[in-house]
Order: C-alpha cells, then structure tokens, then sequence
C-alpha cells in the first residue's frame, strides 16, 4: 500500500507499521480462535440426531433473513485473508532483518515463522476446499437431501445437513485431508494464540506459563472435538 494510492490514510499507516500489522495478526486471530469455538459448539451438534443438527443448520441460513450467514462467512473471509497478508509482510521483513543482523534467535525466530506461513496456507487451501465441499456442495448432490423427519412432521422440505455431513465424512480421503488439516490448524492455534496474547499485551513473565497452558489447552480441545465427528463417522459408522 501507498500513501498516493491509498483511500484511507489511517489505514496505509497501520499497514506499514509492524506494530500496526502485529495488531491486525492479532485481532484477526482473535476473530478466527473465537469463531472456531463457536463453529465447534455447534458441529457436535451432529451427535444430538439428525432433528438438533437440522435445526441448527436452518436457524443459521435463516438468521437475518438468510442474510446473517453470508455476512459472517465474507467477514472471517476478510479476517483470514488480512490474516494471512499480514503474516506473509512480517515474515518477509522478520527476513529482511535476518539478513541484515544475523543473530540466532532471529534465526530462531525465522524458523518459527516459516512454520507458522505455510501451516497458514495449508489451512487457507482447506478453508478453500471445505466451503467448496460442504458450503457450494461443487461435484456432489448434498443440496438434493431432503430432511425426511422433518417432510413428515411438518410436511415442509427443508435440507437435510445431517445427511450431507455423514456423507461427506465417508470418503477416507477427505477425513485425512480434515484430520491433517486440523492438526496443522491446532498446532498455528496453540502458537498462535500465545503470540496473540503478547501482542495486545496480556502476557508478561509471571503470566507466560498460565498463557501457554491457555493455549495448548486451547488448541488440543479444539483438536479433539473437530476430529471426533469424522472420525467417529468413517471409523465407528457413525450416522450409517
């Protein structure tokens, strides 16, 4: 970004501050950690029955007149890309730096940041992936599925999410790609929310070890939770 190119100044200026974009890691991250506790809470759903998951799907495509979801996916889609960006700009200037003064830690510290990049990518091509899978349903027939309770008890079609999720998990492939995906997502969730707390200030020396158990803590409930609903419908049959 230019100052000449720029429609809004404040906002060049905090681009091209490495503080202002450690700020914008950090609130995006924020954004995402809490988003994923909520998409979370409601994917276990899928353990409740075909009526509870079903309900919750219809309650969040009819939220604000079918405007609500949309607005939350471009938004975490705005968060992530900004996410991203970011990091991309401070691992390439962390690098720059490096050059110039190499010491170790920066080294270090480079190492870590290269991790941190291409797990990120690998999360963002999964995002990419999961909205094509389950949100366009590309190449299958989820959005054919008719919830038949739902058909008889209010004889209403409404689609049934339930169905197209326990589908959806029964091809191996895609619970490897889900399962890796996850991992690598826990492991930038466990670093990065210990990176996020220091950056908005809330970390010091005495606070650190309570940080880091917050976030490994975090991250492996985060883990566990996500993986339990492929795994327990491709290896344990469940829904089938």
């Amino acid at each position: 970004m230019t100052s000449t190119a720029c429609s809004f100044p404040i906002v060049c200026r905090v681009w091209k501050s490495s503080i202002g974009r450690k700020f914008i890691v950090a609130l995006t991250g924020l954004v995402l950690v809490l988003f994923l506790a909520g998409h979370l809470t409601g994917n276990l759903l899928i353990f409740a029955g075909r009526e509870a998951f079903n309900d919750y799907a219809q309650f969040l495509h009819n939220a604000l007149h079918g405007a609500g979801v949309w607005i939350a996916r471009i938004g975490l889609l705005v968060a992530t890309a900004l996410h991203v960006a970011a990091t991309i700009s401070l691992t390439r200037e962390n690098k720059a730096a490096r050059q110039a003064y190499a010491h170790q830690a920066t080294i270090q510290a480079s190492k870590s940041s290269r991790i941190m990049i291409w797990s990120g990518l690998t999360i963002l091509a999964f995002i990419i992936f999961h909205l094509l899978h389950f949100t366009v349903q590309a190449g299958s027939d989820f959005s054919t599925y008719v919830d038949p309770d739902y058909l008889a008890k209010t004889g209403e079609e409404r689609h049934d999410a339930w169905k197209m999720v326990i589908v959806g998990f029964s091809n191996p492939l895609v619970v490897v790609f889900y399962v890796i995906a996850m991992t690598l997502l826990c492991s930038h969730t466990s670093h990065g929310v210990g990176a996020m707390f220091q950056t908005l200030g809330l970390r010091s020396k005495k606070s650190a070890p309570m940080v880091t158990a917050i976030s490994k803590g975090y991250a492996l409930l985060i883990w566990l939770g996500f993986i339990s609903i492929p795994l327990a419908i491709l290896v344990f049959k469940f829904g089938r």
